[in-house]
């Protein structure tokens, strides 16, 4: 590409790739040859875009069908993996991922066998989402947040009992009413919906 006319973007463009270093410039040729390569075999292109798209129709198809079942009740959205999954991608627009998170972790922490393991996991968890000024600090009252601390001195599977309670109650009534409103909660549910009229009406 050559233009001598001033101004020109293609003088502008010249001049700056003529400002690079040489083995940039060969780095950025060897780039293209090799993506020239894969694009010219027509085979390759086909089967990676076809895996990906029966991937991601598969577990849209599984994840919408579930989404009808998710308004029903806010535990029957925490019993799906897809559901968590949805309502962590939403919590995530409000800034408020922090409480399942929580919520998650607890129910982790209560799997826990070790004492040596469930002492250090509480440590870990109260600094991370309940402490004052916590990186992650989780909405809970005062005295929840002070009946957990004391809970930590003899750490048990029930000791975020209560915080983990209070910060279920709040999303069930604040964020997951929420939710079920939003937009890609609601694309879901129009889908799965259709899809079940066409079904019937092949039938």
């Amino acid at each position: 590409m050559s233009c001598w006319v001033p101004g020109c973007p293609a003088l502008s463009m010249c001049r700056g790739l003529a400002a690079l270093p040489i083995t940039c410039l060969e780095r950025a040729k060897d780039l293209k040859t090799r993506l020239g390569i894969l694009l010219h075999k027509p085979e390759m292109g086909h089967r990676i875009r076809t895996s990906g798209k029966l991937q991601l129709s598969s577990r849209w198809r599984d994840s919408s069908q579930e989404a009808l079942e998710w308004r029903e009740s806010f535990d029957q959205l925490l019993k799906s993996k897809s559901g968590v999954t949805a309502f962590h991608t939403f919590l995530k627009t409000e800034f408020s991922e922090e409480n399942l998170d929580f919520w998650l972790a607890c129910e982790d922490f209560k799997k826990t066998r070790s004492k040596t393991k469930l002492a250090s996991k509480a440590n870990r968890i109260f600094e991370e989402f309940v402490q004052n000024e916590a990186p992650r600090e989780v909405n809970i009252d005062h005295e929840t947040r002070e009946i957990t601390r004391k809970n930590l001195s003899g750490a048990t599977s029930a000791c975020f009992n209560e915080a983990q309670a209070k910060t279920r109650t709040l999303m069930e009534k604040d964020s997951y009413p929420r939710f079920l409103k939003s937009a890609s909660y609601q694309d879901m549910t129009k889908q799965a919906t259709s899809r079940g009229i066409s079904k019937r009406s092949h039938t």
